[in-house]
Formats: C-alpha cells, sequence, structure tokens
C-alpha cells in the first residue's frame, strides 16, 4: 500500500502528532483519530481504467487502516452512508459482500445513506446480520422492530480514556427513495433532532466530543438543510463527518459559532477514492482541537 505524495505528506504530518502506542501517563490519551469514508457504492475493487485508474479498493483501504491504528491505537473507523448501489457486487450479494469487507477493514460505525435502501427495508434487513459495526440514525422515526433494533439513536465510544459521542443524520427521502422501499421508516426535519443530541450527548453523557455521521449532503435542497446549515444552527458538533453529495474537501469547512467555537465540516468524494483523517487533540479547553488531512487510496 502507497500513498499519494499529497497524501503521503498529509500522513507523515498526521503521523508527527500521534501518540506512542504506549502511552502511559495514567490519564486520558490527548489524542482520538477518526478514519472516515463516504458514498463507497459498492467499489470493493480499484477503477481499472479511466481518471480514477488505480485509485480506491477495500482491501487498500484495510491495509491504511491498519497502519494508522498501528501507530495510533486510539482510532475509530467511520462511514456516512450509501455504502450500497454502484457495482455488480450490490447486484449479486445485496450488501452483504460491502459489510463482510467493511466488517474485516474495522469499521466502528456508520450511518444509513438513501441508496441503502434500493432493495427496500427488507433488503437492508436481509444483509444487516454480515455488518459487525453500529449504525447510528436520529432523525429517522423507524417502525420495523428489527431495524429499530440494529440502528441507535446514538453511540458512545471509549477511547484511551475519552468518551465520544456520536449520532447520525439522513436525508429526505423523498424524491430519492420510493414510499414502498422505505416503508416503516419516516423521515424527521434534523435540526431539531441534533440539538436534542448534543445536549444528551455533551451535558446529559458527557461526552468530551460530538461527532454528526451525516448523509444531509454538504449543501441542502429543496429547503431542507445540509452540513453547513446543520452546523450554523446547532453549537456543539465538533465534527460533521458528512456524505451524500460526493464532496471531496482539500481542507475541513470550518463554521465559527457566536460563542468562538467551530465545528469542522469534512467529505471525502465517493467511491472509496481517499480516506478521511480527523485528528482530535484534547487539552485544557473544553472542546477538542481538530486537524483533518484526506488520503488518496492508491497502489
Amino acid at each position: 500500500m502507497n500513498l499519494s505524495r499529497r497524501g503521503a505528506i498529509a500522513a507523515g504530518a498526521a503521523l508527527a502528532f500521534a501518540p506512542l502506542a504506549g502511552h502511559a501517563s495514567g490519564g486520558p490519551t490527548p489524542m482520538v483519530t477518526l478514519l472516515h469514508t463516504n458514498d463507497t457504492h459498492s467499489r470493493l475493487d480499484p477503477f481499472e481504467n479511466g481518471k480514477l485508474a488505480g485509485q480506491g479498493g477495500i482491501a487498500r483501504r484495510a491495509s491504511m487502516i491498519r497502519q494508522i491504528r498501528r501507530e495510533q491505537p486510539h482510532t475509530l473507523v467511520l462511514d456516512a452512508g450509501d455504502i450500497f448501489q454502484g457495482t455488480p457486487y450490490y447486484n449479486v450479494f445485496g450488501g452483504r459482500a460491502e459489510f463482510e469487507t467493511m466488517t474485516a477493514a474495522g469499521y466502528d460505525l456508520a450511518t444509513l445513506g438513501n441508496h441503502d435502501f434500493d432493495r427496500g427495508v427488507d433488503g437492508l434487513l436481509e444483509a444487516l446480520p454480515a455488518a459487525g459495526f453500529t449504525f447510528v440514525n436520529s432523525n429517522f422515526d423507524i417502525d420495523v422492530p428489527v431495524l429499530r433494533d440494529a440502528v441507535k439513536p446514538y453511540a458512545i465510544r471509549e477511547v484511551g480514556g475519552r468518551r465520544i459521542g456520536f449520532f447520525g443524520l439522513g436525508v429526505k427521502f423523498e424524491h430519492l427513495v420510493a414510499a414502498a422501499f422505505h416503508k416503516g421508516v419516516r423521515y424527521r426535519e434534523p435540526i431539531a433532532v441534533a440539538r436534542q443530541m448534543v445536549e444528551r450527548l455533551r451535558r446529559g453523557l458527557a461526552c468530551d466530543a460530538v461527532i454528526l455521521i451525516s448523509h444531509l449532503g454538504y449543501f441542502g435542497f429543496e429547503s431542507e438543510p445540509g452540513d453547513i446549515d446543520l452546523a450554523t444552527a446547532v453549537p456543539g458538533i465538533d465534527v460533521i463527518v458528512g456524505g451524500h453529495t460526493h464532496t471531496f474537501l482539500d481542507v475541513a469547512h470550518v463554521v465559527t459559532q457566536k460563542d468562538g467555537t467551530q465545528t469542522s465540516i469534512v467529505q471525502v468524494g465517493s467511491s472509496g477514492t481517499h480516506l478521511g483523517r480527523v485528528d482530535l487533540h484534547f487539552g485544557p479547553h473544553s472542546r477538542p482541537a481538530v486537524a483533518y488531512q484526506p488520503f488518496l487510496v492508491t497502489a
């Protein structure tokens, strides 16, 4: 596994700040790392031709994840939805291959995108046993008991003595998913939900950082909010790991609140050609400092 020149520079810079695996001060770790993808769309193999030839592939991504975790054991791996649809792997295996390989690669949490309903709720349920990671979504009211049990409104992970809270938000189904395909799953306006989740995670559950895994899109659509709108309207989110719009961000989009606190928005395009890295640096302040680098996945 090799990184592009840009990716290698970014990786080197990131790893220069990584704590030693043997960090043993007795206190919590000074840094937690989040690796992330979005809109991988069943692209398990590298692209064979075209302008993306040689890029991507779940095996290479898994190697990168292992490499970073060797250097920085306090690492979690996230996906922002639209795991399904785009190659024959989905047509043949119905999502099980995607979930199995992501599990093997070490993913911890994901949210649901609109294309994850392309075989309906029943199709999603058939694939879910292959997923060894947790799904989070806070703005879908789910009346299907098995799916409701599998998709949590939020999750907390204890990493190196730090409590990291996660919640998820999904895009409105209208014009994207036929009613029959999301039967029993109802969309709720995300801004009010996000405020409730931040209050619960940051204050009620004493999380050191609050992370939103979002499939709303970088920009909103047809009066529905996107990640920028949400970051502006809802203080208290440290990082929004985004998806849906296939937006590639070289640098994080930072929204500064009136009180001076900040939310960093990140997204790494589509099809698994990049792996994003977010380092949460904890210090004397109540909110972590955020550093972001995208890695190109290549041979």
